[in-house]
């Protein structure tokens, strides 16, 4: 999934959870369950979400989501094997995107 967000600094969970397409409350609790994501917060106690942990949240999706990992087999994975993981989703990233732009190029012929 390719999650189409502004530049920015922080990003607040609303904006996120609408990126992904899922509730504010499953954000919160992958945040709880996945120790790689680690929002600030604000005076106020308001979740402020990092490019980082946007990227971090791909990671998750993809292996929940769209490889059908459990939220243990999930863990496992980041933790026994973090760097290929990580590798394996930012190949796939690019590679979406390179499908979408051969698609859209497609589209206007």
């Amino acid at each position: 999934m390719i999650v189409n967000l502004p530049e920015k600094r922080y990003y607040k969970i609303g904006e996120v959870s609408k990126a992904f397409g899922v509730n504010t409350s499953l954000i919160r609790f992958w945040e709880k369950e996945f120790s790689i994501i680690k929002p600030k917060k604000n005076a106020k106690g308001n979740r402020m979400f990092t490019q980082e942990d946007v990227k971090n949240f791909q990671l998750i999706f993809h292996l929940v989501k769209e490889k059908g990992f459990t939220l243990e087999g999930a863990k496992n994975k980041l933790k026994t094997q973090p760097k290929n993981t990580i590798e394996n989703h930012e190949i796939i990233t690019r590679l979406e995107a390179v499908k979408a732009e051969l698609l859209k190029i497609k589209n206007e012929l």
